[in-house]
């Protein structure tokens, strides 16, 4: 194989694997997940993504919330009783571009 054809190589690698990669960590922790299939997370954080603003998403995140305490009781799991707080974004309206979607 030769010189080029191992960077090619590499080269396509890195075009698939970092977008991914990013994608991963953007995701935020979903509370409850291990208590949801994988389609129910991935609902949950486009309906993350496509609140229009801060309170439609703290409404969204404490249905959720609720939804995922009930689920804990019925299979008998124990999960913390309050939310997670809002991902450390101190200041978050402060700094454009942080958190999903859109404050207005």
């Amino acid at each position: 194989m030769s010189r080029f054809s191992v960077v090619k190589s590499l080269c396509l690698v890195a075009l698939f694997a970092l977008p991914m990669a990013s994608m991963a960590m953007e995701e935020e922790p979903v509370y409850g997940s291990q208590l949801m299939t994988p389609q129910e997370r991935q609902e949950y954080q486009m309906k993350m993504r496509e609140a229009e603003s801060a309170e439609e998403r703290a409404q969204i995140r404490e249905e959720h919330h609720e939804e995922m305490k009930i689920r804990a009781e019925e299979k008998g799991v124990e999960l913390p009783d309050e939310p997670p707080a809002e991902r450390g974004h101190m200041n978050q309206k402060d700094r454009p571009g942080m958190g999903y979607g859109r404050d207005n």
